[in-house]
């Protein structure tokens, strides 16, 4: 997992008053990082989208607590962090069940919370799921970078100094909208709760799937995958019955989409997430659908993925259906319009 640091020679830019700081970090996690809805529009110039992998989770967060859903939380993997509350607010955590608590008490997900200054939020621990979202009403108020906050390790773009948290960061956070406090203890109904793998994860087959044997397309719709431990937010890396190449497994360089299923000369299968490269080299045999990106997001180092395929008419159709989750969210936490995760 990448961790980041300063450039050398690298001045550090002024922090915030304590007067805008909502958190300090006591202890940062695993791998903890400031992520919004991404920064689209720049890969031309191959800048990364980048943004939270579990985009439905951060703007639930926020609709809970009564932000845009392009606002910015905080992403949490595996092993969350410790934070000190500085400023009285309220705060909401959706995604994965890492064992959410405030001043070492369980937390429900899925709804907002009140907190005041001197509260502990912590994890205690994995139940399930990789990656939860802390959304705080304000927003993390780190400056946008190309129009966004979200962090990107690898190119140190946004968030803190590009890197994830480390001990003794102090978050800003953004003013506070109105009617907060009418908002603790506002939780999402179970079916707008979205969480857990799909199996199988669905896919259209992809613009190379002619340049793999038959067999191949048979062993990726039809076996079992394990997800390595070489993840990380540019790709999932699946381990599993090699897929073959009829010649090549080279192309000329092109464009990569959110999901693109590569497949290099091992023969084992890399699903393109947020952080992915703006284009790529290797053969691409399917792309995940949009709607099922969401649940690859919370897949973790030794779970099991399957496939199934699926016609355009299908995924579109799925797609609509995640947006009009989305607008449910909206009305049960009465925030404006469809969050435009």
């Amino acid at each position: 997992m990448e961790t980041g640091q300063e450039r050398p020679g690298q001045r550090p830019r002024p922090g915030p008053s304590w007067d805008d700081i909502g958190f300090e970090v006591l202890a940062p996690g695993m791998f903890t990082t400031v992520q919004d809805l991404g920064r689209p529009g720049w890969q031309r110039f191959g800048v990364p989208q980048g943004g939270a992998l579990d985009a439905y989770a951060l703007a639930a967060a926020n609709a809970l607590v009564g932000n845009p859903p392009d606002a910015a939380g905080l992403e949490v993997t595996l092993v969350g962090p410790v934070l000190t509350v500085a400023r009285e607010g309220l705060v909401a955590c959706t995604g994965a069940d890492l064992g959410f608590a405030i001043d070492g008490q369980p937390a429900a997900l899925w709804q907002a919370h009140r907190v005041r200054p001197g509260l502990v939020l912590g994890f205690t621990g994995r139940r399930s799921g990789c990656r939860a979202y802390v959304a705080v009403a304000g927003g993390i108020a780190v400056a946008p970078v190309l129009g966004s906050r979200s962090t990107h390790v690898r190119a140190r773009l946004g968030g803190l100094a590009g890197r994830a948290l480390v001990r003794g960061d102090r978050l800003p956070v953004g003013p506070l909208p109105p009617g907060w406090r009418e908002r603790a203890g506002l939780a999402l109904p179970p079916p707008l709760r979205r969480h857990g793998l799909p199996q199988p994860a669905r896919v259209v087959m992809g613009p190379q799937h002619d340049w793999f044997l038959p067999l191949a397309i048979e062993r990726l719709l039809g076996a079992t995958y394990r997800v390595s431990r070489r993840w990380d937010r540019m790709g999932l890396r699946l381990e599993g019955p090699r897929l073959a190449h009829r010649h090549s497994a080279e192309l000329v360089s092109e464009g990569v989409a959110p999901g693109s299923i590569q497949v290099p000369g091992d023969g084992q299968p890399i699903v393109l997430l947020a952080d992915r490269q703006t284009t790529g080299g290797y053969p691409k045999i399917a792309t995940v659908i949009a709607a099922d990106l969401d649940f690859l997001a919370q897949a973790a180092p030794g779970d099991r993925i399957t496939f199934r395929a699926v016609d355009l008419d299908t995924a579109h159709r799925l797609r609509r259906e995640r947006q009009a989750m989305l607008a449910a969210v909206a009305r049960a936490t009465g925030t404006a319009g469809a969050p435009g995760a």
